[in-house]
C-alpha cells in the first residue's frame, strides 16, 4: 500500500513509522474510551504528521500515568483501609464492654448485643419454647405471637432474620481463611482495573459447604423472649442513649391507640370529582422520612387529581420506634398496610420508593399484586447473588459495606454496618444530639428549609431501628430479591420505571439495570449529574411531571 505513493524513501519509512505508533497506541486508547486520529493523507506535510503522532504518543503517556495513579490509588486505599478497620475490629469490642457497663449503671439491667457467641439450637424458656429452624440453608425464626394454644404448645409465625447481625467476621479472621490461592487472587483484584470483589469471595466458598448445624445468637433469643410479653406502647421508655425530646417520642402519645406509622395524606386540590382520583404511596430510603417526599414532591402535585400519602418506616420518623422489635420485612410491610391502605380504604394505587424503600415496595407488590398500578424505582439496591455463593447475606453486606476508607460514603456504610457498637457511638453522637447539629445547620445556611428537613430525617431515628432494618431487609431480604423480581415479571403487567443518579455512590448505577436484566419491560431513566439525593431533590418539579406521565399512561 505505501509503495503506491510516490514518495521518497525517507518519507515512505516516516509514515510506515507513524502508522506503526497509531496501531499499537490506539489500542490502550480504546480499551480507555478515547479516540485519536492521525492525519495520513498524501496530501498532509510532514510537519503535519510529526504533530499528529507527538499528539498521540502524549495522551497515550498521559493515560499509561492515570492507569498507574489509579493503580496506586487503588493499593494506598487497601492498605489504609486494612488498618484503619484492624483498629476498628479491636474498638468495637472495647466499645462493647463500656456500653454493657453504662446500661446496667443507668437502666438497671444488662441489654443483649450481638457480640456474644452464637448458641445451640433450641433455647428453652421458663414457660415455652423458641425454636429455632433451618431450613434449606436459610436462618430462620420461628416466634411466639399473640398467645393461642394449639395442641398444649403456642401457635407460631415464621420471621425472617439475617445472620449478618450476629456473623460479621472480622478483617483479620477474613484474612487469616484465605489460601495462598485466594490470596493471589484477591492481589490480582486489587490491581486489576476491571476485576470485581465479588468474583474472588464466590471463588473462595465455592468449594466450602455448609455447616450442618445451625446456631443463633443468644441476643436473637432473648429479644425474642421479650416478644412473648403481652405490648405497651404507653410504657415505652427511651434508652440513655437515645434522644428523648419530644419530636423523637411524640410516638409514645399520638400513635398509641392504634399503633400505626405516622403519614403524611395530601388530597387532591379538586376534591368535587372523587371518581377519576387515584391512590399513590411513597415510602423512603434508609435513614430518612417522608418529609423526603413532602417538601419536594407533594407541593409540585399540589394540583393534581391524586390521593399522596407519604410514610415514616417504622422506626424512622415520627413513626413508632418499638425498642424489642426486630424490624423484619414482614414488620415494616404489615405496619404499612396497616397504617395506609387499611386505614384509608385504598385499594388500586400507584408506589414510588426510594433505595430501601425499593426492598419493602417489592414486598407490598409480592403481597397486593392485583392493586398495584404503577412500580417506580428510584435507586434499588439490588445486588444479584452468583449461584455459587454460599453465603448470600454476607455477599450482599460486603457489597452494601466494602470496608473501605475512600470513599467516604462506603467509610460510612462499613462503620454503620459492621460495628455495633460504633454505629451505636455514632447514633449517640448524633441522633440524641440532633437539636443541636440542627440549630448549628440553621445558623450556618440561614435556615436553608431543604437542608433542615434532610438533616431531621437523617437524625430521627434510633439505633436498634437503624441495625436491624440495615441487616434484615438490606442485607437479608436483598439478598433474594431474585423472587420478588420474578413475581413483579411473571404475575404482573403493571409498568415499571426505574430512576438512578450516575453519580450516585450509594447505589451502583449498575443496580438498575440488574433490575432491567430481571424485568426486561422495565424502564431506565439515569439522570445525568445526579447523586443519591439531588435524583429528587433540587429536580422536585421535572420529577413531579415525569411521575405525572407515568401514572397517565399506566392508567389508560
Amino acid at each position: 500500500l505505501f509503495a503506491t505513493f510516490k514518495e521518497g524513501e525517507r518519507e515512505r519509512k516516516e509514515r510506515y513509522y507513524i502508522v506503526y505508533i497509531y496501531t499499537h497506541l490506539s489500542v490502550s486508547n480504546k480499551t480507555r474510551g478515547t479516540t485519536s486520529h492521525i492525519n495520513l493523507s498524501s496530501s498532509s506535510t510532514h510537519k503535519q504528521r510529526r504533530e499528529s503522532c507527538v499528539n498521540l504518543t502524549s495522551s497515550s503517556c498521559m493515560g499509561a500515568m492515570k492507569t498507574r495513579s489509579a493503580s496506586l490509588g487503588r493499593w494506598l486505599n487497601e492498605v489504609v483501609s486494612f488498618v484503619v478497620f484492624c483498629l476498628l475490629d479491636i474498638v468495637d469490642p472495647l466499645l462493647c464492654l463500656l456500653y454493657k457497663t453504662a446500661d446496667y449503671l443507668l437502666e438497671a439491667e444488662w441489654k443483649p448485643c450481638y457480640c456474644l457467641s452464637p448458641k445451640e439450637l433450641i433455647t428453652t424458656t421458663t414457660k415455652r419454647n423458641i425454636l429455632v429452624s433451618h431450613n434449606n440453608g436459610e436462618s430462620k425464626i420461628l416466634t411466639v405471637s399473640p398467645l393461642q394454644q394449639l395442641s398444649g404448645r403456642s401457635k407460631i409465625e415464621l420471621e425472617e432474620i439475617s445472620e449478618t447481625l450476629y456473623s460479621r467476621p472480622s478483617l483479620l479472621s477474613d484474612l487469616s481463611k484465605l489460601s495462598i490461592n485466594d490470596f493471589t487472587r484477591w492481589l490480582v483484584s486489587v490491581t486489576g482495573s476491571n476485576s470485581k470483589c465479588g468474583e474472588t469471595k464466590t471463588s473462595k466458598r465455592k468449594g466450602r459447604t455448609l455447616m450442618s448445624k445451625f446456631t443463633v445468637s443468644f441476643t436473637v433469643v432473648e429479644m425474642l423472649q421479650g416478644k412473648i410479653k403481652p405490648q405497651n406502647l404507653s410504657r415505652q421508655a427511651s434508652r440513655w442513649s437515645d434522644c428523648d425530646c419530644g419530636f423523637c417520642t411524640c410516638w409514645t402519645s399520638t400513635c398509641v391507640k392504634d399503633q400505626s406509622l405516622f403519614v403524611k395524606t395530601q388530597l387532591p386540590k379538586a376534591k368535587g370529582n372523587i371518581t377519576g382520583r387515584e391512590d399513590v404511596l411513597f415510602i423512603h430510603g434508609f435513614i430518612s422520612s417522608s418529609a423526603f417526599w413532602t417538601e419536594t414532591v407533594f407541593p409540585s402535585l399540589l394540583n393534581s387529581n391524586y390521593r399522596l400519602f407519604a410514610v415514616d418506616l417504622l422506626g424512622f420518623g415520627k413513626s413508632p420506634k418499638p425498642a424489642d422489635s426486630l424490624y423484619t420485612m414482614r414488620e415494616h410491610v404489615e405496619m404499612i398496610e396497616k397504617s395506609v391502605l387499611l386505614k384509608h380504604n385504598v385499594k388500586s394505587f400507584h408506589i414510588v420508593a426510594h433505595s430501601l424503600g425499593c426492598i419493602l415496595a417489592l414486598g407490598l407488590v409480592a403481597r397486593h399484586g392485583g392493586s398495584i398500578k404503577s412500580l417506580t424505582l428510584l435507586a434499588p439496591p439490588y445486588h444479584p447473588v452468583p449461584a455459587t455463593e454460599a453465603e448470600p447475606r454476607q455477599y450482599v453486606m460486603r457489597k452494601v459495606a466494602p470496608r473501605r476508607v475512600w470513599p467516604p460514603i462506603a467509610f460510612g456504610a462499613s462503620m454503620a454496618c459492621w460495628y455495633e457498637h460504633i454505629s451505636r457511638t455514632i447514633c449517640l453522637l448524633i441522633c440524641k444530639n440532633h437539636r443541636l447539629w440542627q440549630f448549628l445547620a440553621k445558623l450556618i445556611t440561614r435556615n436553608n428549609r431543604t437542608i433542615n428537613f434532610l438533616i431531621e430525617g437523617f437524625m430521627c431515628h434510633t439505633h436498634n431501628a437503624a441495625w436491624h432494618t440495615l441487616h434484615n431487609i438490606i442485607c437479608g431480604i436483598g439478598s433474594k430479591l431474585d423472587l420478588y423480581l420474578d413475581i413483579v415479571r411473571d404475575k404482573m403487567k403493571c409498568n415499571v420505571f426505574i430512576f438512578h443518579g450516575r453519580d450516585d455512590e450509594v447505589v451502583p448505577v449498575e443496580c438498575s439495570y440488574n433490575v432491567q436484566s430481571r424485568i426486561p419491560r422495565a424502564r431506565v431513566k439515569v439522570v445525568e449529574n445526579k447523586d443519591h439525593i439531588t435524583l429528587v431533590v433540587g429536580r422536585q418539579d421535572e420529577f413531579a411531571r415525569e411521575l405525572e406521565e407515568i401514572w397517565k399512561s399506566s392508567s389508560c
